[in-house]
């Protein structure tokens, strides 16, 4: 099967698949405060990412492209979304278009559309650092996401079964390039030791792509028999792997993976991240109802997001990243099992 044909198909499972799996975060509860002293005029939602510094803690993640007209009309769209509310922007996986510069359009509408916004370049681990200079003078990305899939490529039937050496070519990406590096699972979760190894050779932005998302496993298992179904439970939750990630001290997080409203967002920042990444919802929303109402919806997300932070009393997005929460369910026991404390987080107070 072409890798176009099978672009086409993941975009159809990703619109059909509709199956909500558990995020974690309404294990997440904030501690109430009756007498925050803050105007929500005051309220910057502002934020940064390793070197990339952000108007909004929201941005449109990874989809698609390379998937002949119908993906550049997607990307094309997006990138109209991104550009009218000033929020990043990252590609689908560009390996289709150093394949077959055909579908290099699929992907430079992007920019075309976005000429001076943040748009963020996307390749699996398996690039080399000619491909990921490559991929990003293709659209002159402001940083590039390097993708980790194994779960997924296990189940897709063409994909990958051989892993070796990712680490290696990820730490030359990070030594070569003079872009931010962005290393980001694709729905199954980061854990300590994962992020502990990206840490050690240089990566400072980790999408942890939590469980609770778009699940490729399932989208694989739709296109194949006999069907690989253990995968399809596979992986750390959101809030578990935001957690996780920030046991190495030095990365910035993205949160992604299932995200629904602005109340998974705060919660996720307090928990740990600097920004958060919106796919499969802001996909089918595009389709289903247009730009407008993609706009609108983004709009709306920044907006609650103030009010939460207002109630808080977090003046910016560092002080929600102070807030106190408490923990509990499965996450509370997941994180225990795992020896992570989790009172430091009930305890803690912004002003401190």
């Amino acid at each position: 099967m072409k890798r176009s044909e099978r672009k086409i198909q993941h975009l159809n499972s990703a619109l059909s698949l509709n199956r909500e799996f558990d995020n974690g975060l309404d294990d997440v509860r904030f501690v109430h405060h009756s007498i925050p002293d803050l105007s929500i005029d005051e309220v910057s939602i502002n934020t940064k990412i390793g070197e990339l510094n952000l108007s909004s803690p929201i941005f449109i993640n990874a989809m698609t492209g390379g998937g002949g007209e119908r993906t550049a009309q997607i990307n094309r769209r997006l990138a109209m979304v991104a550009k009218e509310c000033h929020i990043a922007m990252a590609v689908g996986s560009q390996m289709a278009a150093l394949k077959d510069w055909d579908e290099e359009h699929s992907y430079r509408v992007v920019r075309e559309e976005n000429p001076d916004g943040i748009v963020i370049a996307n390749l699996g681990s398996e690039a080399s650092v000619d491909q990921a200079k490559k991929a990003i003078e293709m659209i002159r990305a402001d940083a590039i996401q390097i993708h980790l899939n194994v779960i997924q490529e296990l189940t897709m039937p063409e994909g990958d079964r051989n892993f070796r050496g990712a680490l290696t070519r990820i730490e030359r990406i990070v030594t070569e390039l003079n872009v931010p590096i962005i290393i980001k699972e694709v729905g199954f979760g980061i854990s300590r030791e994962t992020a502990r190894q990206l840490s050690d050779i240089g990566v400072s932005i980790i999408d942890v792509g939590g469980v609770g998302g778009t699940n490729f496993a399932e989208i694989e298992n739709d296109r194949r028999d006999p069907k690989l179904l253990f995968f399809n439970d596979w992986g750390i939750t959101t809030a578990a792997s935001i957690i996780e990630t920030s046991q190495a001290p030095t990365v910035s997080i993205i949160s992604s993976g299932g995200l629904r409203d602005s109340i998974d967002i705060a919660k996720s920042i307090t928990l740990g991240a600097s920004a958060t990444a919106f796919a499969g919802r802001f996909l089918q929303i595009l389709v289903s109802e247009g730009e407008e109402a993609l706009i609108k919806e983004i709009e709306q997300l920044e907006h609650h997001l103030k009010f939460i932070m207002t109630a808080l009393g977090a003046k910016t997005i560092k002080d929600l990243q102070k807030a106190p929460v408490v923990i509990s369910g499965n996450t509370h026991h997941w994180l225990h099992q795992r020896g992570i404390e989790t009172k430091a987080f009930s305890n803690r107070t912004i002003n401190s």
